[in-house]
């Protein structure tokens, strides 16, 4: 057996590494995403890897995000940019801790309602940032 195949343990089928397309749906909305893990020839049950699930919670959390009318991960982390601050420092400054954004960012954690509008507020007038940097130093 080659070493990028795999063997189905309950079907016997032979399992490749491949990427499948899958969909997701939460309160109505429908989203394809592209899911890594070892799959049969045909459109039979593959294996997810670890690090296939992660794929997985991060589309999840996504949609999720979208469905609640909260900020993604890229919008993060346009926002954190725009302000110049890294990833630690805006969770220092804006709160959430260290790796705060770091998650928000991955798309592994949905960012709060508080926070999307703090981060939306910054967005429209980043002159504000240096109000929230004053009053942590005082």
């Amino acid at each position: 057996m080659a070493e990028n195949t795999i063997i189905h343990p309950e079907t016997g089928s032979v399992l490749k590494r491949s990427v499948r397309r899958r969909k997701l749906t939460y309160k109505g909305i429908e989203r394809d995403f592209a899911l890594p893990g070892w799959w049969p020839a045909d459109d039979g049950d593959g294996i997810l890897d670890p690090e296939d699930l992660l794929v997985t919670n991060q589309a999840f959390n996504e949609l999720r995000a979208e469905a609640a009318q909260r900020l993604k991960a890229e919008e993060v982390r346009r926002i954190r940019t725009r302000l110049k601050l890294s990833q630690r420092r805006a969770g220092e400054i804006l709160g959430g801790g260290p790796r705060a954004f770091q998650k928000y960012e991955s798309g592994e954690v949905v960012v709060s309602r508080p926070m999307a509008n703090l981060l939306l507020l910054l967005d429209r007038d980043p002159s504000r940032l240096k109000e929230l940097v004053a009053d942590r130093a005082a």
